[in-house]
């Protein structure tokens, strides 16, 4: 299999706590996997806080360097990615999707300014003409059109509106991967479901990777097609996701899904740890 994105014993570590009293906080521990660049598919990393789920993922961005281990996309280690060109063209291959999409766009400026701006940065358009033709391109596949967004502000918009156009705003550069990290978390229950299938329509019409990071074992279960599950940095359980999720192995893996998790991170963590306390 000729590997999109590889992570090979990732590591991550953090110094934590004074000069008196420092330790070391492993974040990440040796996480291995791999994503095709032949068969595109949603991966899913599933955890509660705290778990190293979203140190993965801003590994995989380039966000944070490993501590020791390696990750390459397209054969080139991330970590080494130094010149301004080869940053930018590592940014327009791999496109993040954020948790709240009120917090991506600044308020005062227009959603069409951050889609224009998008397309001159990373495709290097600059006739008006072609800027608005591949913004409306990507909106369209997202279920909008220029004509709804132009001139309009965040503050106008439902959350689900918003994470669509943050989703199209990440489709401009024409990725191979998208890295979304709790991307419904912050949208209406009742929206939750049209973002999940944009994001195989993606995988399915645009042959994107996508690599979707949740503590929701529903969307995971529905969404994806591989899946691991994270635990205090540890990868636990790892499979094809109906395997992994329908039938759990690990401890962890079934407390999580026999948990039903309330969206407080912190009530979650002592749902999942008391039932794994009471299993003793």
């Amino acid at each position: 299999m000729s590997a999109l994105l590889e992570l090979n014993h990732v590591n991550k570590d953090y110094a934590v706590g004074g000069f008196l009293d420092r330790s070391i906080l492993h974040a990440v521990k040796d996480v291995s996997f791999t994503i095709s660049d032949t068969a595109p598919e949603i991966f899913t990393i599933v955890g509660e806080s705290g778990s190293g789920k979203t140190t993965t993922a801003r590994m995989i961005l380039g966000n944070e360097t490993p501590t020791s281990g390696s990750l390459t996309f397209e054969g080139q280690d991330i970590a080494k990615i130094r010149s301004r060109a080869d940053k930018l063209k590592f940014m327009a291959r791999v496109q993040p999707i954020f948790q709240n999409p009120f917090e991506a766009f600044n308020p005062l400026s227009t959603l069409d300014y951050y889609l224009y701006s998008t397309a001159k940065r990373f495709l290097g358009l600059k006739r008006k003409t072609e800027i608005e033709a591949a913004v409306d391109k990507a909106l369209n596949h997202v279920g909008l059109s220029l004509a709804e967004v132009r001139g309009r502000y965040s503050h106008e918009l439902s959350g689900g509106q918003l994470q669509r156009i943050a989703v199209a705003r990440a489709l401009i550069p024409e990725p191979k991967l998208i890295v979304a990290d709790e991307p419904v978390s912050m949208v209406d229950a009742s929206l939750r479901m049209s973002i999940v299938n944009l994001f195989r329509d993606l995988r399915d019409t645009l042959g994107v990777s996508i690599i979707y990071i949740t503590h929701d074992l529903s969307t995971a279960y529905y969404i994806s097609d591989r899946v691991i599950i994270m635990h205090k940095g540890d990868v636990v359980e790892a499979g094809a996701a109906q395997t992994v999720l329908g039938n759990p192995q690990h401890d962890y893996s079934r407390a999580l899904a026999s948990a039903v998790l309330p969206p407080d991170p912190v009530l979650a963590r002592r749902i999942i740890e008391e039932k794994m306390a009471a299993r003793g």
